[in-house]
């Protein structure tokens, strides 16, 4: 039985080893207070809020032209 538990251990550990050092992201102002009001909404970190934005919206933004792609190359800044 203790190999057993000790099998699950190490599954979970391989299975849910995430990056977790602390990433500087940058927002304007009116993003991040839009992203602070969803997270109180929600009742959920800012990072959750983002996590969830980027797995809800990662297949369209894999769909953009990369820069090279792109005629000009300058950033697509919508704000």
């Amino acid at each position: 039985m203790a190999n057993d538990k000790d099998s699950i251990s190490n599954l979970r550990t391989e299975s849910s080893k995430t990056d977790k050092r602390k990433q500087s992201l940058y927002f304007p102002e009116s993003m991040l207070q839009e992203i602070k009001e969803e997270a109180a909404r929600l009742d959920r970190s800012l990072s959750w809020v983002v996590q969830r934005a980027w797995k809800i919206s990662r297949l369209e933004i894999k769909k953009l032209p990369s820069v090279n792609e792109v005629e000009g190359g300058d950033d697509d800044d919508d704000t």
